[in-house]
């Protein structure tokens, strides 16, 4: 069929303007389903921690991570064989500014300062800035991009209302770090938060935490490292459940409810219509041309040549919509990524293995809508073509 190219391509421009609102409306529906896949790919198949976060496990209480555990728990975990580090992870939550705008959301975590940089290895700060933020008890530090949106630099005093805590923040921004993975969040001194609970009568809850996070010293005992956290922890009165981080962070998709089978149902249904808009569109032309099809049955054409013609100006249409698709999905996952934090985490992206599969979706679609019209009309006989009126 590659003499008849040129030709195809032709006959796709016959009328350009449903040849453009085909394209277009393909285009629209593929670049929604590239975007699913992208998330798809994303939550279930980027799964591959970076090398200072295979070593890390997440140990939270068995039965809800809103259940707190005493801080001694670290004393314990830090004694266990094949751990070489462990500290609090505790999420502040809390208030800045005005808590409806959006964009003053962002993550808050208390952390050990003087174990935070050999945990979290992969972060980079200056090293003046690491010694401030581990001797000044209310200096926080943030990430480039946080810093960025609200125009935030080393010396800046920020407030933090609490909600889950019954204590305010008062931080100052002591450094600006960089992290692969470009996440909005903000760390400050644990033992600041303990005292200021302590202050305000809450001792009791001042030596509780949520989270702990654990290094090790191997990505192969990870398994065995959790299972004896685990099994120590026990029988007490806050039993734990440790798990790898990238585990944990995608643990947090199962809140959603069966999201693999929602990606999945909302992909067919696109896909369908799509088919559905396609075939019309190619129906419409083949009743437009049922005479030309006879004139080429004439010149000698075969019903082969004819349905792969037909074929291939459906196929080019489609995939043509793919292409406009697939460069709409790019950026609307480019937009998501820089808009939303989770997404940013998640590596949200058109990659291509993503681009490839939205492409041949657009193949797909093109041949089997204009499969049967096609079918239909290259088995139409010459005297039918010429007798045809439309």
């Amino acid at each position: 069929m590659l003499p008849y190219l040129p030709l195809m391509l032709k006959n796709s421009q016959r009328n350009r303007r449903r040849s453009v609102l085909t394209a277009a409306s393909i285009g629209v529906s593929l670049c929604l389903l590239g975007v699913l896949m992208a998330m798809y790919r994303a939550l279930f198949l980027d799964t591959q921690a970076n090398p200072a976060q295979a070593l890390r496990l997440v140990t939270h209480h068995k039965v809800s991570i809103t259940q707190p555990m005493p801080v001694s728990h670290a004393a314990t975990i830090q004694q266990i064989p094949g751990v070489r580090n462990v500290m609090v992870w505790q999420w502040f939550g809390g208030t800045y500014k005005d808590a409806r705008d959006p964009r003053n959301v962002f993550a808050r975590f208390a952390v050990d300062p003087g174990k935070f940089f050999n945990i979290m290895s992969e972060i980079e700060l200056p090293e003046d800035q690491k010694l401030v933020f581990q001797r000044l008890q209310t200096a926080c530090i943030v990430g480039r991009k946080l810093a960025g949106k609200f125009g935030w630099n080393p010396g800046t005093r920020l407030t933090l209302v609490g909600d889950i805590f019954p204590v305010d923040l008062e931080l100052t921004v002591v450094g600006i770090y960089t992290d692969p993975e470009d996440t909005e969040t903000l760390f400050f001194n644990f033992k600041y938060l303990r005292e200021l609970m302590k202050n305000a009568g809450q001792a009791s809850r001042a030596d509780e935490v949520g989270v702990f996070l654990v290094q090790t010293i191997s990505p192969n005992k990870v398994p065995t490292i959790a299972d004896a956290i685990d099994r120590e922890f026990e029988n007490s009165s806050a039993p734990t459940k440790s798990e790898p981080e990238r585990a944990w962070q995608l643990s947090f998709v199962s809140f959603l409810g069966d999201l693999k089978l929602f990606l999945f149902s909302i992909s067919s249904a696109l896909t369908f219509t799509i088919m559905l808009v396609s075939a019309n569109t190619i129906s419409m032309s083949v009743r437009e041309r049922v005479r030309e099809i006879g004139v080429l049955k004439v010149l000698g054409f075969g019903r082969g040549t004819i349905l792969g013609l037909m074929l291939g100006e459906s196929t080019f249409i489609a995939v043509a919509g793919g292409l406009v698709g697939t460069i709409l999905a790019a950026g609307l996952c480019a937009l998501a990524r820089n808009s939303v934090n989770a997404f940013a985490s998640l590596k949200l992206g058109m990659t291509f293995d993503v681009a490839l599969l939205v492409l041949l979706a657009a193949a797909f679609v093109g041949l089997v809508s204009a499969f049967f019209p096609a079918w239909n009309a290259s088995r139409t006989s010459i005297l039918e073509s010429f007798l045809y009126i439309e």
